[in-house]
């Protein structure tokens, strides 16, 4: 069962206190008194984890747990309750026999927690899997692993108990390498650490990452890549960064553009060193790194090597005039690096993890030709907006590296940023991930969260992910969210604080809150009016207007109902981000509908409120920074990152009289179908129909399923609807797919009406094209086709796919002069 879920069933049967049987363990009450029994040997880490976890129990029941150190356990215990923890080759644990009944040698970060003769253990084959297992326990029981970075207090309650199956919890990750890039932290991460939290180094330092990597390990987690931007000291050059990550254990790695864990942008000197360009200065290119591998040896971290080179940030390498000088030199370099690493730290090549991360130029390079070694891990990309670009073949997936996926939740760069609000659709990460996994992508996840807040939700999603790839199916998504929602906020109010959550990635999926001024960056476009229509049959822009308030009004009445020990994280986690989001709509769209009326005092009511809500956000982030919590996240929350146009109050210089966009003639109604409700479908060699929760406009889009890659060469699956038209006449079939990609580029949708010949359309796009900025921007790729009825009734659609990875959402069919919505309207 998911770790969460555990804990909303823990607690509920707390709340009821109707246990039938011994299911669960007493971890500490006031009446009784609980000894944590560890290995007098142990890791630092160890303690740590225990006395983390000991201190939010105490401030639950108000009772000190004990904690001792011991190589072998008393043969009696005075009253209260025992916690064994360590390692399976503890001396403390030498004579259990169900911990002989397991695998363990050489088995990654595996943990088991069971009750045993009256005692509770948790046990670890090696010090992350221990560490693991207490943080899962402490979830179980209803601790927040946001009980720091986003003040989820703990409530006081009499007992503390763990409700447990008989045959225990026995876990080991399904993704070896999980864990976050810090990036663009320009606008929150780095002037919070500098201003606020870590003064005294005046950047993002030690302190700042002792707090990262215990989130990290609360979340299962082991792998950071760090804050690479120019504003911030590179990590190796902070004192105490290289340090404080081997003592919390966590695995040091470096983006796609920062090889051999270099920052190029700040540790590579021109002056000194010449130009970064292996053609012509190989030679101090090549010291540069050995210098950055001894000394992590020396240090003792835990590496991931990122193999292959780039140009200074993020940008193609130097020196190559062509494609094939490129691929030869990447593999020169590829060659020298390897040998470099065998040399300094005295391993085989395939003993020392290496990436190579395919993302830009380089996935060209590799599809043109571009030779990696087998033992190397492929780490595919997606396009930035949250759709993978490319997964291993069945081929590749036999290599020895196997392979990984580098995915953003938040980014920097064309066609726009988003680096505000965190509002990637739980149910997209899910498809694309779980998709990658079934894919062979089970070596490294790691997610680029930006400045870690306000993402935080999806942070966890995509983590819980990696650690179990079935912790959660494609009906469990909003069940993840809920159960979330529960251990953060209480039972009571989990349903409703997981609805508008749920409706708040939903609304941002049409568009989100960045991409609401419709302008684009790189280069930088002003803003324009809004896309949502006005029109003689139906509003959208009100009724987007109408949908962010509702969800601002569940969260003010839900608010009332939150303990007010928890208010600031509730603030933090929902009140926010929602009314953030609400508030930037309504700004563009007051604007929209100030610009459209004739009526002067009409107009200038749309346009208070516009202003209304850009002075709302200025100071609901001000309260955010400075009036929460003293000021403990001063300058974590920027409105405004980059200063971009959509940030900026509207222009309301246009003037323009109220047009409906639609013909008084058109007689005929449009038809309007959600992709689920199709009334018969194929699928073909165990592939399936499936709907994917909280995905797509319509909440439930639907794909073949299992996700791993198959084309289909004769009798192709399809879903079949059947339609009603009362009038005949020339209609406009639409369909829309999200803009998913497939390594070929050749996922084709097939369109077929009653007996009418069967028309093919391609949907996807190569490279950065104008169809594809438009398509990740409003998240589908529209197909079209014309449609001549000549008879009124019923008719039959049937979408064929020629393999799975394509994602069908809406349907539409509209009639001639019908002017479409923006959304495909229920």
């Amino acid at each position: 069962m998911n770790k969460i879920l555990c804990a909303v069933v823990l607690l509920i049967s707390f709340l009821s206190c109707q246990q039938k049987k011994k299911d669960f363990y007493t971890i500490a009450g006031s009446s009784s008194t609980t000894t944590i029994y560890v290995s007098g040997q142990c890791d630092s880490l160890l303690r740590w984890a225990i006395a983390d976890v000991a201190q939010s129990i105490e401030s639950i029941t108000g009772t000190k747990l004990i904690v001792k150190e011991a190589n072998e356990l008393p043969e009696t215990e005075i009253g209260g309750n025992s916690i064994i923890v360590g390692l399976y080759t503890d001396e403390l644990l030498k004579n259990e026999k169900f911990i002989e009944d397991k695998d363990w040698k050489g088995v990654w970060e595996q943990f088991l927690i069971k009750q045993d003769r009256g005692k509770l253990f948790i046990v670890g084959s090696d010090i992350r899997g221990t560490v693991y297992g207490i943080f899962d326990m402490a979830e179980r029981i209803g601790i927040s692993p946001w009980n720091w970075w986003a003040d989820v207090k703990p409530l006081p309650r009499d007992v503390v108990n763990l409700t447990l199956p008989p045959e225990g919890i026995l876990q080991s990750p399904s993704v070896k390498f999980r864990g976050i890039f810090l990036n663009d932290e320009d606008w929150g991460l780095q002037p919070w650490a500098t201003k606020t939290f870590e003064p005294e180094t005046g950047d993002i330092g030690p302190k700042t990452y002792e707090k990262i990597f215990q989130l990290l390990l609360r979340l299962k987690a082991n792998t950071i890549w760090p804050a690479m931007h120019h504003c911030t000291k590179p990590f190796f050059a902070a004192e105490g960064n290289k340090e404080m990550a081997e003592k919390y254990h966590i695995v040091l790695g470096s983006s796609h553009a920062e090889p051999m864990l270099r920052n190029n942008v700040r540790e590579w000197d021109q002056q000194k060193n010449g130009a970064f360009n292996y053609f012509s200065n190989s030679k101090n290119v090549l010291q540069y790194w050995q210098g950055r591998v001894k000394e992590t040896k020396n240090a003792g971290n835990e590496c991931l090597y990122s193999m292959g080179m780039r140009g200074i940030h993020d940008s193609k390498m130097e020196g190559a005039s062509s494609q094939e000088e490129m691929i030869d030199m990447m593999h020169t370099i590829i060659k020298d690096q390897r040998e470099m690493l065998v040399a300094a730290l005295e391993k085989s090549v395939e003993e020392i993890p290496q990436v190579l991360v395919p993302y830009k130029e380089v996935l060209d390079l590799y599809n043109a030709g571009f030779q990696v070694p087998d033992d190397i891990s492929l780490m595919w990309c997606d396009d930035n907006y949250g759709y993978i670009r490319r997964l291993s073949s069945e081929e590749e997936q036999k290599r020895s590296g196997g392979a990984g996926v580098y995915y953003h939740l938040s980014y920097w760069g064309r066609p726009h940023d988003y680096l505000w609000l965190s509002t990637t659709q739980p149910g997209l990460i899910w498809y694309e991930m779980t998709r990658a996994y079934q894919n062979g992508a089970k070596n490294i996840w790691i997610a680029n969260v930006g400045d870690i807040k306000p993402a935080e939700y999806n942070t966890e999603f995509f983590l819980d992910l990696a650690w179990d790839i079935n912790s959660i199916n494609s009906s469990g998504v909003k069940d993840h969210l809920r159960a979330c929602c529960a251990r953060d906020f209480g039972v009571e109010n989990a349903d409703s604080i997981a609805d508008v959550m749920q409706e708040y990635y939903r609304l941002a999926f049409l568009r989100k809150p960045e991409f609401m001024g419709w302008s684009q960056t790189e280069p930088t476009t002003k803003t324009h009016l809004s896309a949502f229509s006005i029109d003689a049959n139906d509003n959208e822009l009100q009724r987007r207007i109408d949908d962010y308030q509702q969800l601002v009004d569940k969260v003010e009445r839900v608010k009332q109902s939150v303990n007010t020990n928890l208010l600031d994280a509730f603030f933090q986690l929902v009140e926010y981000p929602v009314k953030g989001a609400a508030l930037i709509n309504h700004k563009f769209l007051y604007a929209r509908l100030a610009d459209c009326v004739a009526d002067e005092d009409d107009k200038a009511t749309y346009k208070s409120r516009s202003q209304d809500a850009y002075h709302k956000i200025e100071e609901l982030t001000n309260y955010y920074n400075k009036g929460m919590l003293s000021g403990k996240w001063d300058g974590m929350m920027n409105a405004a990152p980059r200063n971009l146009p959509v940030f900026a109050m509207p222009d309301f210089s246009k003037e323009a009289e109220m047009k409906e966009t639609m013909p008084d003639l058109v007689n005929a109604k449009p038809v309007f179908i959600q992709a689920k409700n199709y009334t018969r479908c194929r699928g073909k060699n165990d592939y399936n129909w499936q709907s994917i929760d909280g995905l797509g406009y319509s909440d439930a889009a639907i794909t073949l399923y299992p996700l791993s890659i198959h084309t289909f060469e004769e009798e192709l699956p399809f879903v079949e609807y059947e339609f009603e038209l009362d009038q005949p006449g020339v209609y406009e079939i639409e369909i829309r797919c999200l803009p998913t990609h497939s390594n070929n580029f050749n996922n084709e949708l097939s369109v077929q009406v009653d007996d009418n010949a069967t028309e093919v359309f391609p949907l996807n796009t190569k490279g950065r094209s104008n169809e594809w900025k438009t398509n990740v921007l409003r998240n589908f790729v529209s197909v079209k086709s014309k449609l001549d009825i000549t008879n009124t009734g019923r008719h039959q659609l049937k979408l064929f796919v020629n393999q799975t990875g394509i994602v069908i959402d809406q349907i539409a069919l509209n009639p001639a002069g019908y002017a479409p919505y923006y959304e495909i309207p229920d």
